[in-house]
């Protein structure tokens, strides 16, 4: 784990976009395409917003959530309704999207086919994750009885149903989340340093998920922290 800290959310972002345009376009000269996995919330807003007015070859760059509410993209809560109304607007309009949401009524109902849409995909270039104040990244909640097969399995996407938090939720795995070249923690505000320490201090995933992460013995995770 590299911790990255800022001042303020402003320059973050603009030292988190430059880190995130040079992996584009380095994954797109070296590939021809480029693949990123991001995050919902208001904290990466701000990002997206200065994301979407950057001038890359964005129909050679496919995004996709961590994970979503199992709503409709329509309704105010779901991820898909944020990164399509701010991120994939403007230059980045052209870009691809994969959702991970399905018209099943029911999560579990949709996740092999959700879990079929990444059969092709490959290493994402970066990852993009969040964090709870109670440790759970991506839908990856301590409370969850899913969340042993969240850290363990090797499919892309496992339906969740948090006791804590609203709504079924569609996350991808531990696995798949981790199958990128680049791994970042997005984080604003003194709590979430309080909460970084706390997943740092001891190393129980089930206690907090994020831990499974930031302490992988092969991945270096760029935890990208601002004061405000």
């Amino acid at each position: 784990m590299q911790l990255h800290h800022f001042s303020t959310s402003q320059q973050l972002n603009a030292d988190f976009a430059k880190r995130l345009i040079e992996i584009v376009q380095d994954a797109i000269e070296a590939r021809d395409h480029a693949y990123l996995a991001v995050s919902g919330g208001r904290t990466p807003q701000a990002l997206f917003e200065y994301l979407s007015t950057t001038d890359l070859p964005w129909h050679k760059v496919t995004i996709t959530l961590a994970d979503d509410r199992w709503l409709s993209a329509t309704e105010k809560d779901s991820n898909e309704r944020l990164v399509k109304s701010v991120l994939l607007q403007n230059k980045a309009a052209t870009a691809s999207f994969i959702s991970l949401v399905t018209e099943d009524a029911k999560a579990e109902d949709g996740e092999q086919s959700i879990c079929q849409r990444f059969a092709d995909i490959p290493t994402f270039d970066a990852v993009i994750l969040g964090m709870g104040e109670d440790g759970h990244t991506a839908s990856l909640f301590p409370c969850s009885a899913e969340l042993a097969k969240g850290l363990t399995t090797e499919q892309a996407a496992v339906a969740v149903n948090p006791t804590t938090a609203p709504y079924q939720r569609m996350t991808l795995s531990q696995s798949r989340l981790l199958n990128s070249r680049n791994v970042f923690l997005h984080l604003v505000g003194s709590s979430k340093l309080n909460v970084l320490n706390q997943a740092m201090a001891a190393a129980d995933p089930k206690q907090m998920p994020i831990r499974a992460f930031l302490q992988h013995p092969c991945v270096d995770v760029q935890v990208m922290f601002a004061t405000e």
